[in-house]
Order: structure tokens, then C-alpha cells, then sequence
């Protein structure tokens, strides 16, 4: 079965590994974006300034504990691309309280500046069968920068 390779958007970017990868392992892209989006581990990438994600492929219940026989990992970076939509956001000089109005920008889930210009650039994906061991989760910091991300 063939089947088309993913583009890449303003949000995702895939490797041509990654794209051999999908291929390989018979998984499609939304399948790996979705692993992105609600991994139920997340951990440090083998590569530096990349993380690991995983999420098992069927869960079913043993004496109360959750067991899988296989899982679906994808590792991916955070990448400066994409363009801004707009420029109309971004003031040429600031006015009387602006530093109150960023901060309020800030702290609202509207950041379009610093979500616009952000990539995710999706290196490898590949199907694990049996559980992995956990190895290094990922630091608070990094987790608060991958959820600014997706927000």
C-alpha cells in the first residue's frame, strides 16, 4: 500500500528520515502527530535539544494494572521557523503602559508571537514491541517550553 508522504506545515517539519520511517514501520502521520500531542511518557532524546515520546498502541487491563505488547515513539526538536502570520501584533514603538498590556499578553493563552515562528520538527518515529524501560524523563523546564509549544 502506498501511501503519501506528510507535508511539512507552518507547526510540523519532518525529516526525510522521519518520512522513510512512516514507511518502515507502517505508521501514518497523524498517527505520529497524535504520539506528539498526548504522549503518555515523555523522555530526553538520545540527540542533544531533542525529546523522546511514546505511547503504547493497544492498552488493555490485567489485574487492575495496564499492560501493552508494543509502543510508538517519536522524537522531535523544538525549531525557529515558520513565518508570522501578521505584523499588525507586533507594535513599532511602545506606548504609555505597554509593559502592562505584554504581560497581560503573556499570560493569556493567546501567544501568537511566540507560538507563530515555532516548529516542530519531527526527527524519527519507530515501533518498539514490548515495554521499554524508562530511562531519564525530562527536566520541569523543558516540559514548560514543549507545553508553550502546543498551546
Amino acid at each position: 500500500m502506498q501511501t503519501k508522504p506528510p507535508k511539512n506545515t507552518e507547526k510540523y517539519s519532518w525529516t526525510q528520515h522521519a518520512i522513510y520511517k512512516l514507511r518502515q514501520y507502517g505508521l501514518s502521520a497523524q498517527r505520529v502527530i497524535r504520539v506528539i500531542n498526548n504522549p503518555q511518557r515523555k523522555e530526553e532524546g538520545i540527540v542533544e535539544k531533542t525529546v523522546a515520546v511514546m505511547q503504547p498502541t493497544s492498552v488493555s487491563t490485567k489485574n487492575g494494572k495496564r499492560v501493552w505488547n508494543s509502543e510508538i515513539w517519536a522524537m522531535y526538536t523544538s525549531a525557529r521557523g515558520g513565518k508570522v502570520q501578521s505584523s499588525k501584533f507586533q507594535p513599532k514603538a511602545d506606548p504609555p503602559g505597554a509593559e502592562k498590556v505584554q504581560s497581560e499578553i503573556k499570560n493569556s493563552k493567546f501567544q501568537f508571537l511566540n507560538s507563530a515562528n515555532r516548529q516542530i520538527r519531527i526527527i524519527s518515529a519507530w515501533r518498539y514491541p514490548g515495554v521499554s524501560p524508562q530511562n531519564n524523563p525530562i527536566p520541569e523546564e523543558i516540559l514548560r517550553e514543549i507545553s508553550e509549544l502546543s498551546d
